[in-house]
């Protein structure tokens, strides 16, 4: 059997990190003798980690361009050849038969130059509106992994594969979870309970419009398991104590999403790609609040793919504070339309992702 080489590259945030693992992981199950690479952009959270997951990485000097007017962009053409020249010297170093792209500021060079050494490159796309590098990447790529309908508005079709997003398997395993879950969050079995989660870094809208209805959570004996983030945790648990509602939890960050998801019966969230892929797998009545921060308002997009389908509700960033609280209540108290949500986002869900990448690298370096 022939050696198999694959430098996967990219991050930057948990979106285009955890992916990578999970496709790296997922190679490794197939072929155990699988020599795996990473290739990230210096100072980001993938130094730190990719080795955590067991595999070794290297750095370019790399960023993107800054919106606003900065000394910082003037270093971008530099930084930019010096990572074309540094993505070289690894790929003639390491000679991986397969290049992966998931994403972020490392994956433009690298890819770029594997394609253009003759290396079978591959891109992962996991938003429903492709990034900048991705599109730029996409006319030599020899194979793209998508997770949405509708991109051959940017891609070639004839390259185009829906496996949909790679995601961690345990936090999405919920089945007969629900009453340790329960217990575990210290709430009641029988109570409506919402799970809100805003990301590692908490979503300050999301937040502050929580915040304004405990309330209602308390006079309706809606039970709550909050995820703050760093920034809101202690106004949150402060406003929590002085309610004196035993039936809301929070957190600034909860290490058990499986369990968080396996108690909830509706999730408001924020709609990152790889956050709706797990979402899809859970299969809960969900209620979107994009963030509108994220560059070409991806996210508002991967919310309205879910939209258009009847399998979430959307609430605007900018209309949460007045809005929120009436839909999430309004929801509450429908479950008709609780339990279609519920079949609508499950008929999404892609389990087998990582697998199926895997399975797509394999083919491509003929292993």
């Amino acid at each position: 059997m022939k050696s198999l080489k694959v430098i996967v590259s990219g991050g930057g945030t948990g979106g285009h990190i955890f992916p990578a693992i999970a496709i790296a992981n997922a190679v490794k199950a197939k072929r155990p003798d699988a020599d795996i690479l990473f290739v990230g952009a210096e100072g980001k959270m993938e130094m730190e980690k990719v080795p955590a997951a067991g595999y070794p990485i290297k750095g370019l000097w790399i960023s993107g361009l800054q919106r606003r007017l900065t000394w910082k962009n003037l270093l971008f053409p530099i930084k930019v050849v010096h990572a074309l020249y540094n993505a070289g010297k690894i790929i003639r170093q390491f000679k991986p038969d397969v290049a992966v792209g998931v994403g972020g500021y490392a994956s433009g060079p690298l890819l770029r130059v594997a394609a253009r050494k003759g290396v079978k490159t591959v891109l992962q796309e996991q938003n429903g509106f492709p990034g900048i590098t991705n599109k730029m990447l996409a006319s030599k790529a020899d194979k793209i992994c998508v997770a949405y309908d509708g991109l051959e508005k940017w891609f070639p079709a004839d390259k185009l594969v829906h496996t949909g997003n790679p995601v961690r398997a345990h936090v999405v395993d919920i089945q007969g979870k629900r009453e340790r879950a329960l217990t575990h969050f210290g709430l009641q079995n029988g109570p409506v309970t919402v799970l809100a989660i805003g990301g590692s870094l908490g979503a300050r809208t999301i937040n502050e419009s929580l915040h304004a209805l405990l309330d209602q959570f308390k006079d309706r004996g809606v039970q709550l398991i909050w995820q703050t983030g760093k920034s809101y945790g202690q106004q949150a648990s402060a406003a929590v104590a002085s309610l004196n509602a035993p039936g809301i939890f929070t957190s600034v960050f909860i290490q058990e999403m499986d369990l968080a998801y396996a108690a909830a019966d509706v999730i408001i969230s924020r709609a990152g790609a790889i956050s709706i892929s797990e979402l899809t797998l859970v299969g809960k009545p969900l209620v979107l609040v994009p963030s509108p921060n994220v560059a070409e308002d991806h996210q508002t997009k991967n919310a309205l793919a879910l939209v258009q389908k009847q399998a979430a509700i959307l609430v605007k960033d900018a209309d949460s504070r007045e809005k929120l609280g009436e839909t999430l209540f309004g929801l509450i108290d429908n479950p008709i339309n609780r339990e279609a949500l519920g079949r609508n986002i499950r008929t999404l869900g892609k389990a087998n992702a990582a697998d199926e990448i895997a399975g797509i690298i394999l083919e491509l370096a003929g292993a």
